[in-house]
Protein backbone atom coordinates (compact mmCIF):
# COMPACT_ATOMS: atom_id res chain seq x y z
CA UNK A 1 0.00 0.00 0.00
CA UNK A 2 1.03 3.63 -0.30
CA UNK A 3 3.45 4.67 2.44
CA UNK A 4 1.49 7.80 3.33
CA UNK A 5 -1.66 5.70 3.72
CA UNK A 6 0.16 3.22 5.95
CA UNK A 7 1.35 6.05 8.19
CA UNK A 8 -2.20 7.36 8.48
CA UNK A 9 -3.71 4.03 9.53
CA UNK A 10 -0.95 3.43 12.08
CA UNK A 11 -1.85 6.80 13.58
CA UNK A 12 -5.54 5.81 13.47
CA UNK A 13 -4.82 2.48 15.17
CA UNK A 14 -3.03 4.26 18.01
CA UNK A 15 -5.87 6.75 18.36
CA UNK A 16 -8.45 3.96 18.59
CA UNK A 17 -6.28 2.16 21.12
CA UNK A 18 -6.21 5.18 23.43
CA UNK A 19 -10.01 5.33 23.62
CA UNK A 20 -11.33 1.74 23.76
CA UNK A 21 -15.00 0.92 24.26
CA UNK A 22 -16.80 -2.24 25.31
CA UNK A 23 -19.34 -4.22 23.29
CA UNK A 24 -22.33 -2.16 22.09
CA UNK A 25 -20.75 0.97 23.58
CA UNK A 26 -18.57 1.83 20.56
CA UNK A 27 -20.07 5.31 20.01
CA UNK A 28 -16.82 7.28 20.12
CA UNK A 29 -15.00 4.60 18.11
CA UNK A 30 -17.60 4.89 15.36
CA UNK A 31 -17.25 8.68 15.27
CA UNK A 32 -13.48 8.44 14.88
CA UNK A 33 -13.76 5.88 12.10
CA UNK A 34 -16.46 7.74 10.20
CA UNK A 35 -14.50 10.97 10.45
CA UNK A 36 -11.36 9.28 9.14
CA UNK A 37 -13.19 7.69 6.20
CA UNK A 38 -14.97 10.92 5.28
CA UNK A 39 -11.61 12.70 5.17
CA UNK A 40 -9.47 10.08 3.42
CA UNK A 41 -11.89 7.89 1.43
CA UNK A 42 -14.65 10.26 0.32
CA UNK A 43 -15.78 8.08 -2.60
CA UNK A 44 -17.31 5.63 -0.09
CA UNK A 45 -20.88 6.24 1.03
CA UNK A 46 -21.33 6.03 4.83
CA UNK A 47 -24.45 4.29 6.15
CA UNK A 48 -25.16 4.51 9.88
CA UNK A 49 -27.13 1.67 11.50
CA UNK A 50 -28.21 0.86 15.04
CA UNK A 51 -24.90 0.64 16.91
CA UNK A 52 -22.77 0.00 13.82
CA UNK A 53 -22.13 1.27 10.33
CA UNK A 54 -20.92 0.27 6.89
CA UNK A 55 -19.47 2.08 3.92
CA UNK A 56 -19.90 1.16 0.27
CA UNK A 57 -18.36 2.10 -3.04
CA UNK A 58 -20.52 0.99 -5.93
CA UNK A 59 -19.27 -0.36 -9.22
CA UNK A 60 -20.31 1.20 -12.49
CA UNK A 61 -21.48 -2.27 -13.53
CA UNK A 62 -24.53 -3.24 -11.42
CA UNK A 63 -24.37 -6.84 -12.69
CA UNK A 64 -20.79 -7.43 -11.52
CA UNK A 65 -21.76 -8.50 -8.00
CA UNK A 66 -20.34 -7.37 -4.68
CA UNK A 67 -17.82 -8.28 -2.01
CA UNK A 68 -17.67 -7.36 1.69
CA UNK A 69 -14.96 -7.06 4.31
CA UNK A 70 -15.60 -6.92 8.04
CA UNK A 71 -13.78 -5.43 11.05
CA UNK A 72 -14.80 -5.55 14.72
CA UNK A 73 -14.70 -2.45 16.93
CA UNK A 74 -15.07 -3.51 20.58
CA UNK A 75 -12.44 -3.78 23.31
CA UNK A 76 -12.12 -5.98 26.40
CA UNK A 77 -12.88 -5.31 30.09
CA UNK A 78 -9.17 -5.50 31.00
CA UNK A 79 -6.59 -3.10 32.39
CA UNK A 80 -4.02 -1.98 29.87
CA UNK A 81 -0.79 -3.12 31.47
CA UNK A 82 2.46 -1.81 30.05
CA UNK A 83 2.39 -1.01 26.33
CA UNK A 84 5.71 -0.19 24.71
CA UNK A 85 6.96 1.09 21.39
CA UNK A 86 9.23 -1.03 19.21
CA UNK A 87 12.18 0.63 20.98
CA UNK A 88 10.89 -0.43 24.39
CA UNK A 89 9.66 2.97 25.53
CA UNK A 90 6.19 3.48 27.07
CA UNK A 91 3.68 3.97 24.27
CA UNK A 92 1.85 7.26 23.95
CA UNK A 93 -1.24 5.40 22.75
CA UNK A 94 -1.89 3.41 25.94
CA UNK A 95 -5.55 3.19 26.97
CA UNK A 96 -6.87 6.21 28.83
CA UNK A 97 -9.89 4.28 30.13
CA UNK A 98 -9.27 2.27 33.31
CA UNK A 99 -10.43 -1.31 33.05
CA UNK A 100 -10.92 -1.20 29.25
CA UNK A 101 -8.29 -1.95 26.60
CA UNK A 102 -7.82 -3.30 23.08
CA UNK A 103 -6.24 -6.64 24.01
CA UNK A 104 -7.61 -8.55 21.02
CA UNK A 105 -6.41 -6.26 18.22
CA UNK A 106 -9.75 -4.98 17.01
CA UNK A 107 -8.19 -1.53 16.75
CA UNK A 108 -5.84 -3.02 14.15
CA UNK A 109 -8.69 -4.72 12.29
CA UNK A 110 -10.53 -1.39 11.96
CA UNK A 111 -7.37 0.43 10.88
CA UNK A 112 -6.73 -2.19 8.18
CA UNK A 113 -10.25 -1.78 6.78
CA UNK A 114 -9.76 1.99 6.66
CA UNK A 115 -6.48 1.40 4.84
CA UNK A 116 -8.34 -0.68 2.27
CA UNK A 117 -10.84 2.13 1.78
CA UNK A 118 -8.00 4.59 1.15
CA UNK A 119 -6.40 2.29 -1.42
CA UNK A 120 -9.72 1.79 -3.23
CA UNK A 121 -10.78 5.44 -3.04
CA UNK A 122 -9.46 6.49 -6.46
CA UNK A 123 -9.79 3.13 -8.21
CA UNK A 124 -12.63 2.32 -10.59
CA UNK A 125 -14.06 -0.85 -9.11
CA UNK A 126 -14.93 -3.97 -11.07
CA UNK A 127 -17.60 -4.76 -8.48
CA UNK A 128 -19.22 -3.09 -5.49
CA UNK A 129 -17.25 -3.15 -2.22
CA UNK A 130 -18.82 -3.05 1.26
CA UNK A 131 -16.79 -2.42 4.42
CA UNK A 132 -18.61 -3.45 7.60
CA UNK A 133 -17.60 -1.99 10.97
CA UNK A 134 -19.18 -4.33 13.51
CA UNK A 135 -19.78 -3.94 17.25
CA UNK A 136 -19.72 -6.57 20.00
CA UNK A 137 -17.61 -9.36 18.55
CA UNK A 138 -16.51 -10.32 22.05
CA UNK A 139 -20.07 -11.27 23.01
CA UNK A 140 -21.02 -12.84 19.66
CA UNK A 141 -24.03 -10.56 19.26
CA UNK A 142 -22.62 -8.01 16.82
CA UNK A 143 -21.99 -10.43 13.99
CA UNK A 144 -25.53 -11.77 14.07
CA UNK A 145 -26.91 -8.24 13.78
CA UNK A 146 -24.61 -7.08 10.99
CA UNK A 147 -24.79 -10.28 8.93
CA UNK A 148 -28.34 -9.33 7.96
CA UNK A 149 -26.73 -6.85 5.55
CA UNK A 150 -25.60 -9.83 3.43
CA UNK A 151 -29.16 -10.81 2.55
CA UNK A 152 -30.40 -7.24 2.47
CA UNK A 153 -27.93 -6.17 -0.22
CA UNK A 154 -27.16 -9.45 -1.95
CA UNK A 155 -23.45 -9.41 -1.07
CA UNK A 156 -21.79 -12.31 -2.91
CA UNK A 157 -18.78 -13.07 -0.68
CA UNK A 158 -17.32 -11.84 2.62
CA UNK A 159 -13.88 -11.84 4.25
CA UNK A 160 -12.21 -10.95 7.53
CA UNK A 161 -8.86 -11.45 9.23
CA UNK A 162 -7.65 -11.80 12.79
CA UNK A 163 -4.15 -11.17 14.09
CA UNK A 164 -2.68 -14.31 15.65
CA UNK A 165 0.23 -14.58 18.06
CA UNK A 166 2.51 -17.61 17.94
CA UNK A 167 2.98 -17.58 14.16
CA UNK A 168 5.77 -15.82 12.22
CA UNK A 169 5.15 -12.14 11.57
CA UNK A 170 3.23 -11.49 8.36
CA UNK A 171 2.54 -15.14 7.53
CA UNK A 172 -0.99 -15.85 6.26
CA UNK A 173 -2.42 -18.59 8.45
CA UNK A 174 -5.49 -20.53 7.35
CA UNK A 175 -7.58 -23.65 7.84
CA UNK A 176 -9.89 -25.24 5.31
CA UNK A 177 -13.48 -25.81 6.40
CA UNK A 178 -14.04 -25.52 10.14
CA UNK A 179 -11.57 -22.98 11.53
CA UNK A 180 -13.11 -21.88 14.87
CA UNK A 181 -15.70 -23.69 17.03
CA UNK A 182 -19.14 -22.82 18.31
CA UNK A 183 -19.48 -21.75 21.94
CA UNK A 184 -21.95 -20.33 24.43
CA UNK A 185 -22.08 -19.34 28.07
CA UNK A 186 -24.62 -21.27 30.15
CA UNK A 187 -25.75 -20.23 33.63
CA UNK A 188 -27.97 -22.59 35.68
CA UNK A 189 -29.50 -21.24 38.90
CA UNK A 190 -31.10 -23.24 41.71
CA UNK A 191 -33.40 -21.85 44.40
CA UNK A 192 -34.26 -23.81 47.56
CA UNK A 193 -34.78 -22.65 51.12
CA UNK A 194 -32.32 -21.05 53.50
CA UNK A 195 -32.06 -22.31 57.09
CA UNK A 196 -29.83 -22.14 60.16
CA UNK A 197 -26.60 -24.11 59.71
CA UNK A 198 -27.46 -26.14 62.79
CA UNK A 199 -30.70 -27.35 61.20
CA UNK A 200 -30.00 -27.97 57.48
CA UNK A 201 -32.94 -30.39 57.39
CA UNK A 202 -35.25 -27.37 57.75
CA UNK A 203 -34.02 -25.93 54.47
CA UNK A 204 -33.19 -27.02 50.92
CA UNK A 205 -29.49 -26.43 50.26
CA UNK A 206 -28.56 -26.62 46.53
CA UNK A 207 -24.88 -27.47 47.16
CA UNK A 208 -25.16 -31.16 46.27
CA UNK A 209 -27.06 -30.39 43.07
CA UNK A 210 -24.51 -27.80 41.98
CA UNK A 211 -21.70 -30.30 42.66
CA UNK A 212 -23.50 -33.01 40.69
CA UNK A 213 -23.96 -30.69 37.69
CA UNK A 214 -20.27 -29.76 37.73
CA UNK A 215 -19.26 -33.44 37.65
CA UNK A 216 -21.82 -34.29 34.98
CA UNK A 217 -20.55 -31.44 32.78
CA UNK A 218 -17.18 -33.15 32.56
CA UNK A 219 -18.79 -36.48 31.67
CA UNK A 220 -20.82 -35.23 28.71
CA UNK A 221 -17.83 -33.32 27.31
CA UNK A 222 -16.12 -36.68 26.84
CA UNK A 223 -13.34 -36.13 29.39
CA UNK A 224 -13.98 -35.49 33.05
CA UNK A 225 -10.87 -33.33 33.37
CA UNK A 226 -11.61 -31.13 30.34
CA UNK A 227 -13.69 -28.66 32.34
CA UNK A 228 -10.70 -27.54 34.46
CA UNK A 229 -8.02 -27.77 31.79
CA UNK A 230 -6.31 -30.74 33.48
CA UNK A 231 -5.12 -33.41 31.06
CA UNK A 232 -4.28 -36.98 31.97
CA UNK A 233 -1.28 -38.69 30.37
CA UNK A 234 -3.47 -40.72 28.04
CA UNK A 235 -5.34 -37.59 26.96
CA UNK A 236 -2.09 -35.79 26.23
CA UNK A 237 -0.90 -38.74 24.15
CA UNK A 238 -4.18 -38.76 22.21
CA UNK A 239 -3.93 -35.01 21.56
CA UNK A 240 -0.33 -35.26 20.41
CA UNK A 241 -1.21 -38.10 18.07
CA UNK A 242 -4.18 -36.28 16.60
CA UNK A 243 -1.93 -33.46 15.40
CA UNK A 244 -0.58 -35.86 12.79
CA UNK A 245 -4.06 -36.85 11.64
CA UNK A 246 -5.04 -35.40 8.22
CA UNK A 247 -7.60 -32.60 8.36
CA UNK A 248 -10.06 -34.44 6.10
CA UNK A 249 -9.96 -37.50 8.33
CA UNK A 250 -10.70 -35.35 11.37
CA UNK A 251 -13.63 -33.76 9.56
CA UNK A 252 -15.00 -37.24 8.75
CA UNK A 253 -14.77 -38.31 12.41
CA UNK A 254 -17.01 -35.62 13.87
CA UNK A 255 -19.04 -37.90 16.09
CA UNK A 256 -16.10 -39.88 17.47
CA UNK A 257 -13.19 -37.46 17.78
CA UNK A 258 -14.54 -33.91 17.51
CA UNK A 259 -13.54 -31.46 20.21
CA UNK A 260 -16.15 -30.87 22.92
CA UNK A 261 -15.36 -28.84 26.02
CA UNK A 262 -17.30 -27.74 29.05
CA UNK A 263 -15.27 -25.21 31.04
CA UNK A 264 -16.60 -24.32 34.48
CA UNK A 265 -16.21 -20.55 34.85
CA UNK A 266 -18.06 -19.92 38.10
CA UNK A 267 -19.69 -21.76 41.01
CA UNK A 268 -21.57 -20.04 43.83
CA UNK A 269 -23.52 -21.46 46.76
CA UNK A 270 -24.47 -19.07 49.55
CA UNK A 271 -22.23 -16.39 51.06
CA UNK A 272 -19.92 -18.61 53.09
CA UNK A 273 -21.41 -17.53 56.42
CA UNK A 274 -20.85 -20.41 58.87
CA UNK A 275 -24.23 -19.92 60.51
CA UNK A 276 -26.34 -20.19 57.36
CA UNK A 277 -27.27 -23.17 55.20
CA UNK A 278 -27.82 -21.42 51.84
CA UNK A 279 -30.94 -21.61 49.73
CA UNK A 280 -29.51 -20.42 46.41
CA UNK A 281 -26.73 -21.61 44.15
CA UNK A 282 -25.54 -21.35 40.56
CA UNK A 283 -23.01 -22.75 38.14
CA UNK A 284 -21.65 -21.00 35.07
CA UNK A 285 -19.87 -22.76 32.23
CA UNK A 286 -18.71 -22.27 28.67
CA UNK A 287 -19.78 -24.97 26.23
CA UNK A 288 -17.58 -25.35 23.16
CA UNK A 289 -17.81 -27.77 20.24
CA UNK A 290 -16.60 -28.08 16.67
CA UNK A 291 -20.18 -28.61 15.50
CA UNK A 292 -22.90 -26.19 16.61
CA UNK A 293 -25.49 -28.98 16.88
CA UNK A 294 -23.20 -30.94 19.21
CA UNK A 295 -22.88 -27.90 21.48
CA UNK A 296 -26.67 -27.56 21.61
CA UNK A 297 -26.94 -31.27 22.39
CA UNK A 298 -24.58 -30.77 25.34
CA UNK A 299 -26.73 -27.87 26.52
CA UNK A 300 -29.92 -29.95 26.42
CA UNK A 301 -28.31 -32.85 28.28
CA UNK A 302 -27.06 -30.50 30.99
CA UNK A 303 -30.43 -28.82 31.42
CA UNK A 304 -32.25 -32.13 31.53
CA UNK A 305 -29.86 -33.51 34.16
CA UNK A 306 -30.00 -30.30 36.19
CA UNK A 307 -33.79 -30.35 36.06
CA UNK A 308 -33.93 -33.94 37.27
CA UNK A 309 -31.60 -33.14 40.16
CA UNK A 310 -33.61 -30.03 41.06
CA UNK A 311 -36.82 -32.07 41.18
CA UNK A 312 -35.15 -34.68 43.35
CA UNK A 313 -34.10 -32.11 45.95
CA UNK A 314 -37.18 -29.88 45.70
CA UNK A 315 -35.42 -26.94 44.07
CA UNK A 316 -36.58 -24.41 41.52
CA UNK A 317 -34.38 -24.08 38.44
CA UNK A 318 -33.78 -21.41 35.79
CA UNK A 319 -31.11 -20.87 33.15
CA UNK A 320 -29.77 -18.22 30.80
CA UNK A 321 -27.60 -18.28 27.66
CA UNK A 322 -24.80 -15.73 27.12
CA UNK A 323 -22.28 -14.96 24.37
CA UNK A 324 -23.57 -17.33 21.69
CA UNK A 325 -21.13 -18.00 18.84
CA UNK A 326 -21.81 -20.24 15.84
CA UNK A 327 -19.02 -22.30 14.31
CA UNK A 328 -16.87 -20.44 11.78
CA UNK A 329 -16.56 -22.55 8.65
CA UNK A 330 -14.71 -21.26 5.58
CA UNK A 331 -16.12 -22.02 2.15
CA UNK A 332 -13.69 -23.75 -0.20
CA UNK A 333 -14.18 -21.09 -2.87
CA UNK A 334 -13.54 -18.28 -0.38
CA UNK A 335 -10.40 -19.83 1.03
CA UNK A 336 -9.13 -20.63 -2.46
CA UNK A 337 -9.43 -16.95 -3.32
CA UNK A 338 -7.49 -15.97 -0.19
CA UNK A 339 -4.69 -18.38 -1.04
CA UNK A 340 -4.61 -17.23 -4.67
CA UNK A 341 -4.35 -13.61 -3.53
CA UNK A 342 -1.53 -14.51 -1.13
CA UNK A 343 0.31 -16.31 -3.93
CA UNK A 344 -0.09 -13.30 -6.22
CA UNK A 345 1.46 -11.10 -3.52
CA UNK A 346 4.14 -13.72 -2.80
CA UNK A 347 3.09 -13.92 0.84
CA UNK A 348 4.10 -16.93 2.88
CA UNK A 349 1.19 -19.14 3.99
CA UNK A 350 0.82 -21.79 6.68
CA UNK A 351 -2.04 -24.20 7.32
CA UNK A 352 -3.27 -24.57 10.89
CA UNK A 353 -3.01 -28.24 11.95
CA UNK A 354 -5.91 -27.84 14.37
CA UNK A 355 -8.77 -25.39 14.65
CA UNK A 356 -8.27 -22.28 16.77
CA UNK A 357 -10.34 -22.97 19.90
CA UNK A 358 -11.35 -19.35 20.44
CA UNK A 359 -14.81 -18.62 19.02
CA UNK A 360 -15.48 -15.92 16.43
CA UNK A 361 -18.83 -14.42 15.43
CA UNK A 362 -17.76 -14.13 11.78
CA UNK A 363 -19.54 -17.47 11.49
CA UNK A 364 -22.82 -15.55 11.29
CA UNK A 365 -21.68 -14.03 7.97
CA UNK A 366 -20.49 -17.35 6.55
CA UNK A 367 -23.97 -18.75 7.16
CA UNK A 368 -25.26 -16.15 4.68
CA UNK A 369 -22.72 -16.34 1.83
CA UNK A 370 -19.35 -17.83 0.83
CA UNK A 371 -16.15 -16.35 2.21
CA UNK A 372 -13.31 -16.96 4.62
CA UNK A 373 -11.68 -15.98 7.86
CA UNK A 374 -7.88 -15.96 7.66
CA UNK A 375 -5.18 -14.94 10.12
CA UNK A 376 -2.02 -12.84 9.95
CA UNK A 377 0.82 -13.93 12.21
CA UNK A 378 1.88 -11.31 14.78
CA UNK A 379 5.16 -13.06 15.61
CA UNK A 380 6.23 -16.34 17.18
CA UNK A 381 7.08 -14.68 20.49
CA UNK A 382 4.40 -12.01 20.34
CA UNK A 383 2.29 -11.72 23.55
CA UNK A 384 -0.90 -13.76 23.47
CA UNK A 385 -4.31 -12.22 22.87
CA UNK A 386 -6.34 -11.23 25.94
CA UNK A 387 -3.23 -10.66 28.07
CA UNK A 388 -2.04 -7.39 29.63
CA UNK A 389 1.21 -7.57 27.66
CA UNK A 390 -0.52 -7.69 24.25
CA UNK A 391 -0.70 -4.87 21.72
CA UNK A 392 -1.48 -5.10 18.00
CA UNK A 393 1.64 -5.40 15.83
CA UNK A 394 1.58 -2.39 13.48
CA UNK A 395 4.01 -4.11 11.11
CA UNK A 396 1.30 -6.52 9.91
CA UNK A 397 -1.15 -3.79 8.90
CA UNK A 398 0.29 -3.48 5.40
CA UNK A 399 0.05 -7.25 4.86
CA UNK A 400 -3.62 -7.29 5.82
CA UNK A 401 -4.47 -4.31 3.62
CA UNK A 402 -2.56 -5.71 0.63
CA UNK A 403 -4.38 -9.05 0.85
CA UNK A 404 -7.77 -7.37 1.21
CA UNK A 405 -6.93 -5.15 -1.75
CA UNK A 406 -6.02 -8.13 -3.93
CA UNK A 407 -9.32 -9.80 -3.01
CA UNK A 408 -11.26 -6.62 -3.78
CA UNK A 409 -9.64 -6.24 -7.18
Amino acid sequence: MKQENLEKIIWLRHDLHRYPELSFQETETMERLRGFLAAYAPSFEIHLRDGWFYVVKKSMNPDAGSIAFRADMDALPMNEGKVCTADGFPAAWASEKPGVSHKCGHDGHCAALCGLAMELDRIELRRTVYLIFQPAEETGAGGKRCAELIQETGIGEVYAFHNLSGYPEGVIVYRRGLTQPASEGLEIRFTGKQSHASAPEDGRNPAEVVAAVVLYAGEIAGAGQAQTGIQTQSQNETRAGSEQQPSLERENSLHTASMKLCTITGVQVGTGDFGISPGEGSVRMTLRAEIEEEMLEMEQKLLQFAGEQADRYGLQISHQIFDYFPETRNSDAGLDRVLAAAAELQLQTREMPELWRASEDFGWYLKKCPGAMFYVGSGVGWPALHTKEYDFNDRILETAVDLFLELAK
